[in-house]
């Protein structure tokens, strides 16, 4: 379940049947992220990466079908391992000001992990419901990431 928390601001909730060490380590690798993050019709390319408090990563995502891209820069503020990653996200376009705080939120379930994410600060030219929905699909690639259990070897 999930729904929209204000103008500018995106609310998701989703149960993922995997531990939560793994959901966080699918945060922080930056071959994971490219796999998972980018929505249905992008690809994801990552320039770099620092996964520690002050540290972050710089990525974009391309349209497949026209080739056009865009580029954002993430910075982590908080990260608790297993349990919470808290960054702000920059739009390198000039076009895209501003600067987005996300909170991701990993807890325990008889399930898996319970996995929150809100994002707030979206620029107004970005449509709340497009970040809702890309939100959506890149969480349906993280569940098809993390959940598989697959030993060392197969």
């Amino acid at each position: 379940m999930s729904d929209t928390q204000g103008p500018g601001s995106v609310r998701l909730h989703r149960v993922l049947r995997a531990p939560p060490e793994r959901v966080y380590r699918a945060f922080l690798d930056p071959g994971a992220l490219v796999k998972w993050l980018p929505p249905h019709g992008f690809t994801g390319t990552m320039h770099e990466m620092d996964a520690r408090v002050g540290g972050g990563y710089r990525m974009s995502f391309t349209n497949l079908g026209t080739g056009s891209s865009h580029s954002f820069t993430v910075k982590y503020v908080e990260l608790v391992p297993n349990e919470r990653i808290r960054h702000t996200d920059t739009f390198d376009a000039p076009g895209l000001p501003g600067e987005m705080q996300v909170t991701v939120t990993l807890k325990q379930s008889i399930a898996g992990t319970e996995l929150q994410i809100v994002q707030a600060g979206i620029p107004a030219a970005i449509p709340v419901d497009y970040c809702h929905q890309g939100w959506q699909e890149s969480l349906e690639l993280l569940a098809k990431l993390v959940e598989p259990e697959i030993p060392d070897g197969a």
